[in-house]
């Protein structure tokens, strides 16, 4: 029961366990074949895990990075505001994010998938008795090497984001007192859907092998093992199986969390003073979760 109840649940199995009218099932097929099999509920599984995973994600991610960006900016160990600068200020920040957060969005993602022996959804305690007892601490960073993989999505979305901002920066003339308008919110939004839809669709494939290594019981085992099962079984293809998926969540999701990062680093800015060569912000100027159902 268990076992049938994970393959429903899962669009790794309905990718694969069935036959050609389900390996080519859609997102909207996909939605409304678990609507059907378990109701609206399911869409919402791991949601509890995902929101209190979200907050200090976020919060980790953008104070390392900025910290990163500060030292290197005013130690001259690189070009300030150079994009070795976002490389590696971005590099630090997602390794930091991802070895601090790795057990919730594993916790996340076990929830979208198991299931207790009577067929019941287990709750995130369950989850996290469960696997202790089965691997221990150790257990809750698995795939955590296919994140830091994935931390090269983070480094091209921050140097094409910054990148595109300085561009968008550089072609009106700037505001008095460097005050900001809607424009320049408009602009960061712009800037990080664009920056944020390269990055996924060049670094995609660590989703996949990601979301795969956290499986329980499955033949996945490292990293590249994952990445040549997938090609060797899927081709090319499956390595972005939900792309399309991950977008549709990202790209606006990206774009609310940069235009708001900007405006919230700029308020406190302005209240408080910060010295100008000490500030993030400049005019020369991210977390699991999966889009579980369509990346394998």
């Amino acid at each position: 029961m268990a076992a049938r109840h994970t393959q429903v649940l899962s669009i790794s199995h309905c990718g694969m366990a069935g036959g050609p009218s389900i390996k080519s099932m859609s997102i909207i097929q996909c939605l409304r074949h678990i609507i059907e099999r378990e109701g609206p509920r399911a869409l919402f599984k791991g949601l509890g895990p995902n929101l209190v995973g979200v907050a200090p994600s976020r919060a980790i991610y953008f104070c390392a990075y900025s910290q990163s960006k500060e030292f290197l900016n005013t130690t001259a160990l690189l070009p300030p505001n150079s994009a070795a600068v976002h490389v590696c200020s971005a590099s630090c920040a997602g390794f930091v994010a991802c070895s601090a957060t790795n057990p919730i969005w594993f916790v996340k993602t076990r929830l979208q998938l198991d299931y207790n022996a009577d067929g019941r959804p287990m709750t995130a305690m369950q989850v996290v008795r469960r696997v202790y007892r089965k691997m221990g601490i150790r257990g809750f960073y698995k795939g955590i090497t296919a994140s830091y993989f994935g931390i090269s999505e983070t480094v091209i979305h921050f140097v094409i984001y910054e990148a595109i901002k300085a561009k968008l920066s550089s072609v009106r003339a700037p505001s008095p007192n460097d005050s900001k308008t809607s424009r320049d919110f408009l602009e960061f939004m712009l800037a990080g859907a664009v920056s944020k839809t390269v990055a996924s669709c060049i670094a995609y494939p660590h989703e996949v092998a990601r979301t795969r290594l956290r499986e329980e019981g499955t033949k996945y085992r490292s990293f590249f093992q994952t990445l040549s099962t997938v090609m060797a079984e899927d081709g090319y293809r499956g390595l972005y199986r939900g792309l399309w998926t991950q977008l549709v969540r990202q790209i606006p999701n990206t774009a609310i969390m940069m235009s708001t990062y900007e405006a919230v680093v700029y308020v406190l800015t302005r209240h408080f003073g910060q010295p100008e060569e000490t500030q993030f912000y400049d005019n020369d100027e991210e977390i699991e979760d999966d889009d579980l159902r369509h990346k394998l």
